[in-house]
Order: structure tokens, then sequence, then C-alpha cells
């Protein structure tokens, strides 16, 4: 068990040496950056609490930031990087206090043309993409938080999003054109990462560098209908599912697939869809409608809403009702639910995720998102179960793996516990190179696995990094 207790941080001088640069000691503003959405897990939320930075810092510029990251340097103060604060695993708190870097003042678009943007690391999705489509482009896969989160967060702490099931994830080659970081030196320096060499950056949670821009491909902008899909079966809804998520004619977006009585469970549903049924919901452009239209009918599905993006009659983007976001919605009403991440990849697709269905259905109702990975339709889900006991739990991520899917961890906030990133000796060796003192979010990817901080008490059998997710 690594040693989390609080150093005694030189504030004074450092908040001396930063001068007129934002930053705030405030009690009720710190407690404030140092949360984000743990709290829809039930083992994070226990092992999170209390877990406070001691000072916020928020630069606007690559010339403050490089003056925050020199100073803490000198001072040897951690800082924890943090932007929105819409990440699910607690990746933004600091394990060992110090400083809170609030990015969120670094933002803006630096370049669009036709085929890519190059954009500051703080600029929230949302913004982006409203002025994209100015243009007739939109990102390829923006995350469901998008209204919230910033592009730097999405890549630092996220996999993909809708637009996955077509471009795949951050993991997949030429979703990300650069990156740029600055590193955790005496002398801070930026550094370019281009092509492959940006997945030094992904999914390190601000470990591997700030991120201070990024320049992404473009896909256009279609006109999208959102729209849902009643089965009377699961298993029927999640074939249909399969074949959509793999039909290269359909111009779609999502494959979101939801067990009744998982609808139930969230408020805006409710008046909306007919009892006792599974749902599909999905994205389909114009010029492919008719065509999913018949798909659907033929495979024994209902569409029972079509409408623009954003215009549907449950409130919201429809897009804000898949992956993780599905469960901040269902948690509103029931927040006894809780979730792990599977992952199903096999050539009878279907039939795995049949036989994990028929292993862990007794645990509450099936989600399964679908998604490219590797250039490989895969599964990704769990049951929206009721959370008991750590032991519960375990024993349903073993009923799992038995059946066929691999499982990663959303209940700790390790990069390497996780279980969601490869890490090669050339990212330990990048990790040492950028940050040499151990200051950029410590405890969350060490150089040395036994540095790596023990989030929670709680083990999950879970998998470590399994090439069958890349």
């Amino acid at each position: 068990m690594n040693d989390m207790t609080r150093p005694a941080y030189p504030l004074g001088a450092y908040s001396a040496e930063i001068g007129g640069i934002e930053h705030t000691v405030d009690p009720k503003r710190i407690r404030v950056k140092s949360r984000d959405r743990y709290a829809v897990s039930p083992i994070l939320k226990e092992a999170l609490a209390g877990k406070t930075a001691d000072i916020v810092v928020s630069p606007r510029s690559d010339d403050e930031l490089r003056t925050v990251l020199a100073a803490a340097v000198r001072h040897r103060i951690p800082v924890t990087v943090r932007a929105a604060g819409s990440a699910n695993y607690g990746q933004s708190v600091p394990l060992k206090g110090g400083i809170v870097l609030d990015c969120l003042g670094m933002k803006g678009i630096v370049s669009i043309s036709e085929d890519r943007v190059r954009v500051r690391g703080g600029t929230i999705v949302a913004e982006l993409e409203k002025e994209l489509r100015q243009h007739g482009k939109e990102l390829r896969f923006p995350p469901t938080t998008a209204r919230i989160a910033t592009v730097a967060g999405h890549f630092a702490g996220g996999q993909g999003g809708p637009g996955s099931t077509v471009y795949g994830t951050w993991r997949d080659p030429g979703n990300v054109i650069s990156c740029t970081v600055m590193t955790m030196e005496e002398e801070p320096r930026l550094l370019e990462l281009r092509g492959l060499d940006a997945q030094f950056a992904h999914h390190t949670y601000g470990a591997t560098g700030v991120i201070t821009e990024m320049e992404l491909p473009l896909a256009p902008a279609w006109a999208w209908n959102e729209c849902i899909v009643t089965f009377d079966d699961y298993m029927d809804a999640v074939r249909f599912g399969v074949t959509l998520a793999d039909a290269a004619g359909i111009t779609r977006k999502f494959v979101s697939v939801h067990e009744w009585p998982t609808p139930s469970f969230v408020k805006p549903f409710r008046d909306i869809l007919p009892e006792g049924k599974s749902i599909l919901m999905t994205m389909i452009a114009d010029q492919s409608w008719e065509s999913f239209a018949q798909m659907a009918e033929r495979a024994g599905g209902t569409i029972v809403t079509q409408s623009r993006e954003g215009e549907g009659p449950y409130g919201q983007p429809l897009w804000e009702f898949i992956f993780g976001h599905m469960l901040f919605q269902i948690q509103k009403s029931h927040p006894e639910r809780s979730v792990i991440e599977g992952f199903f990849r096999a050539d009878d697709l279907v039939g795995l995720i049949d036989r994990v269905h028929d292993k862990v259905k007794h645990y509450g109702p099936l989600r399964m998102e679908l998604l490219r990975i590797g250039g490989q339709i895969v599964g990704s889900g769990s049951p929206y179960f009721v959370y008991e006991s750590p032991e519960q739990m375990a024993q349903m991520v073993r009923d799992m793996q038995e059946a066929g899917a691999v499982v990663s961890n959303s209940h700790t906030s390790n990069v390497r516990a996780v279980g969601k990133k490869e890490i090669t000796d050339a990212d330990i060796a990048f990790k040492r190179m950028v940050d040499p003192h151990g200051l950029l979010n410590p405890g969350r990817f060490e150089v040395d696995e036994a540095d790596d901080a023990a989030v929670s008490a709680v083990e999950l059998p879970t998998d470590k990094w399994d090439r069958r997710l890349g």
C-alpha cells in the first residue's frame, strides 16, 4: 500500500514565483476542481472521498504554463492536470495534493482546413463542433460529454465515442495527426508528437505531459437522424446491432443496444418507449435512412422515434444516452445501479454476447455498445446491476471472463489497473524523459509499476492490457 500522506508544500514561495498568473487557495474552489464524476463508481466514491489539491492554478498561454510548471519542479510540488472534470474514473483527483492545473483557459481554434483542425487542448468539444459545422465538418468521434469535455481531456482520459462504430478509437492509426505536450522539467519544453507517437500521451491522465494542442482529422457533417428501434427480444436487437454496425454502405454514427428494463430506468424515456421492449439507439445520415428503415423492419424492429440531431422527445442529444453517459442518466433516479466494462471480440460476436448474456443476465439488464477496434466490430458492455459489495462485483467479473469477455476496471484510476492502454518500454522511456521527477499526477502512471498508488483497497479480478482490445 503506497503512502498517500500529504506533504507540506511551500505554497507561499510558489505563489510568489508564479506572480499574476491566476491561482487560488479558496477551499470551496479547490474542492470543486479536485473532483470529477468518479462518484458514479461506488468503490471510487469511497476511495477518493476527501482527496483535494492545495492550490488551483489556471494558466491561459504556453508562456504561463511554462512558468507554472517550472516553478512546480523547483519546489517539487506535484501537478494534476484537469480540464472539465467529466471523467468517470477519478483520473483528475489529486492523490498527493499539490497543484490542480486547470486548463480550461488554454482554449481556441488555431486553424481549420479541408481535412483537419488544429485546436488548443482546453477547448470545449461542443464549441469546436459548432464551428466545424460552419465548414461542413465534424470530429470523427466526439465524447458523449461533448457539451462540457475538452479536446485534450477526451484524448488523455478517453477511448472513443459516437463515431467509433465507423472510425474506431484513439488507438487506431490515423485518428490523431499530432499532439503537442509540455514537459515537466526545470526548463519545460514543447514536444510535438506526430502520428503514432501521439499514443505516448493517450490515456495517461496527464502523467506524460500537459497537452497544449491537438491536430485532428475531420469527417463530413452529415444531416443526422436520431432513432430508437424497439425489439421484443434483446438478442434480436443485438443481432441487428451487429449487422448495422458492420454495414459499410449505411452511414451510421453509433449503435447502442439496451435490454429491458433499462429504458424504464431513464426518466426521459418512460413516456416515449413501450413497456417490455429492448431498444437499439443509433444515428443515421439522410442518404442511408430508407435502406436503414427497411433493414430494421426486416430484422423485426419497430422505429419508435426519429428526429434531427438534438431535437428528440427525450430533451437531449441521443448520444448523451450511450457509453458511460448512460450510467450517469440512470443514476439520476437509480443511484444504486452500477456497471463494469466488458469487451467482446470474436468471429461469432453475436454468439459470444449471447453466452455472456446467459451467464450474467441475473445481475441486471445488459448494455452493449458496438464499435470498431483494430478494424473489427467489437462489443463493449455489462449488466446494469444493483451494487451490493466488492465480492459481488468480483464474481460478476469472473462470470463474464469465463463466458469469453475481457473485462477492464472502471472502478480504479490507475493507467495500468484500468487495463485499457498498452504500455511498452518506449512508453516508460517517454514518461521518464518528460517527467523525470515523477510530479505529473503521481500515483496514476509511474515508471515503476510498484509505485502506482493503491487507489482502493478493493481488488477486482479484471484483465490488464489485453491485445484482444487493440
